[in-house]
């Protein structure tokens, strides 16, 4: 059937946003409402007349009210193809009585688990009538409409104005679409509930788990692939989703990802001194803590200007004016930030092009939680990298100990490394990276190329020598063999931090030992595929 004229609506909802107006427009097109409970309630309080569901079944409620539109006349009013003769008959012989609109949001059950309900109060927010009317009025679409997003009632009614009082078999597909992914993702968050809350279920049989898409992307990493950006319902953390976009154009599908590396690592210097992370390609090319913002910005860019250009910038303090102009200088993508001033955002609206984008709170790295990767005929999941080390941890492996300084560059190097593609190394010295070496297929080619990106800053910025001359090293997974270690010393550091591990860690020590070296071993290690 294309159109349905709307002669019955049942209501009942949970979230009573636009309902009173709602009811209002059915009355006044004199569509006969059906409701319940707190629904009824409302639109009577509104001076509408309203019809009990008990009364339309002739079977009261019951159970606390867990047993009310669980009925054949409301079901049997639902599901009944209108154009068969068979289901014409039984709604007759039954007294059924057709019902054309259903308009139903289900218990708040996620919003019960976020608030630290008990256990009781969270098992009786999940809705078993609400979503089974749904069910019904989606599956018969083709008679029925189903309302489950308050969004959706402006466009219902302006249909009934076109149409003299009746919805269309298209609006109806797309409401029915739009009621399963409901009921879909509603299952989903009590199935996470019960296997990991209540049951401890670290990795359940079957993952459940519900995403709400808040836009599409222009493209995604290339411009043949299309790309949407999804968010959890009721996300636990905030990040970019979240952020108000002051300026610029619409972000890709690679500024998303590159600005939430950058973000996520400047998320560990969280209550540190002013740090400044620029990231191109999901990978750090500089980092750079120091007393002031506008030092810290000098500095990381100073560590690899090249990859510098077109990059992201990402914060952790908010952003003042003379960082901004100096940003500013040359071409950046994306700038992410905790905040910024009235002279940084006027720094920023010369470069009209430009992201600027303000985030409430900076990520916790020490959260829990899990990251999924597809592959080919199946989906991998595992732990976030949440790990850390403390210089308690550290374990001395060679004859001398490294300085107090050697250690905070080390620690410092280390967690830049965290997020540094694999095999990673990274050179630090006085809080700032020398030297950043990503993604190489082995370690040695990645302290080379670290070294080398040194070697060009100095020579470009005038420096006496390079950064990485008196450095600290870290690896992020233990050196195989001597020869990584040998071309960081070549390349002037003076101490290393690795995990540890190797069959050959003897040969690695002994070689740094030679050298005189200061080795530690973290025991942990940080791939980054």
């Amino acid at each position: 059937m294309t159109t349905v004229t709307i002669k019955r609506a049942l209501l009942s909802v949970s979230d009573k946003s636009g309902l009173v107006d709602l009811g209002k427009a059915l009355a006044a097109r004199g569509v006969e409402l059906l409701s319940t409970g707190g629904t009824a309630k409302a639109l009577r309080d509104a001076g509408l007349t309203v019809k009990d569901v008990s009364e339309h079944t002739g079977f009261p409620e019951m159970m606390d009210g867990r047993v009310k539109t669980l009925h054949p006349t409301i079901h049997g009013g639902l599901l009944a193809v209108r154009d068969n003769p068979e289901h014409a008959a039984a709604m007759a012989e039954h007294a059924i009585g057709a019902i054309d609109l259903v308009v139903v949001n289900l218990y708040p059950f996620e919003a019960t688990v976020a608030k630290g309900a008990e256990r009781d109060e969270v098992i009786e927010n999940i809705d078993i009538g609400g979503p089974s009317m749904v069910r019904s009025a989606a599956k018969n679409h083709g008679f029925v409409t189903i309302l489950t997003d308050a969004a959706d009632y402006s466009a219902f009614l302006a249909e009934l104005d076109e149409t003299g009082g009746a919805s269309t078999l298209a609006f109806r597909r797309k409401m029915a679409a739009k009621a399963y992914a409901a009921t879909a993702a509603y299952d989903a968050a009590i199935s996470q509930w019960f296997a990991t809350v209540d049951q401890q279920e670290h990795f359940p049989p079957v993952l459940a788990a519900a995403h709400t898409r808040v836009t599409t992307l222009r493209y995604g990493e290339n411009p043949h692939q299309d790309a949407a950006l999804y968010v959890p319902r009721n996300p636990a953390v905030t990040g970019l989703p979240q952020a108000t976009q002051i300026q610029g154009k619409e972000l890709s599908y690679n500024n998303y990802n590159d600005a939430n590396a950058a973000l996520e690592l400047v998320g560990e210097f969280s209550g540190a001194k002013p740090t400044v992370v620029i990231v191109k390609h999901a990978n750090p090319c500089g980092v750079a803590t120091a007393d002031t913002l506008l030092d810290a910005w000098k500095a990381a860019l100073e560590c690899d200007s090249v990859s510098a250009f077109g990059g992201i910038v990402a914060t952790n303090v908010p952003l003042d004016g003379p960082t901004a102009n100096a940003i500013c200088e040359i071409f950046t993508e994306v700038v992410v930030a905790p905040g910024a001033d009235d002279s940084a955002k006027a720094a920023f609206e010369r470069k009209k092009n430009l992201r600027l984008l303000l985030v409430d709170s900076l990520p916790d790295p020490d959260r829990k939680g899990l990251i999924t990767v597809p592959i080919a005929g199946g989906l991998l999941v595992q732990d976030r990298d949440s790990g850390k080390v403390a210089k308690a941890d550290l374990k001395v492996v060679t004859k001398r100990a490294p300085t107090e300084q050697e250690l905070a560059d080390a620690l410092f190097a280390w967690t830049v490394a965290k997020h540094v593609k694999s095999n990673a190394i990274v050179y630090a010295k006085d809080g700032v990276t020398a030297g950043i070496g990503a993604g190489q297929m082995n370690r040695r080619d990645s302290s080379r190329i670290a070294a080398a990106k040194a070697l060009e800053a100095a020579e470009t910025h005038g420096f006496t020598e390079a950064r990485t001359h008196g450095s600290a090293v870290a690896s992020d997974a233990f050196f195989p063999f001597a020869d990584g270690l040998m071309a960081a010393v070549e390349a002037g550091a003076t101490c290393v931090i690795q995990p540890g591990g190797s069959m050959r860690d003897d040969e690695v020590i002994k070689a740094a030992d030679e050298a005189g070296l200061a080795m530690v071993f973290t025991g942990m290690r940080h791939f980054r595929h």
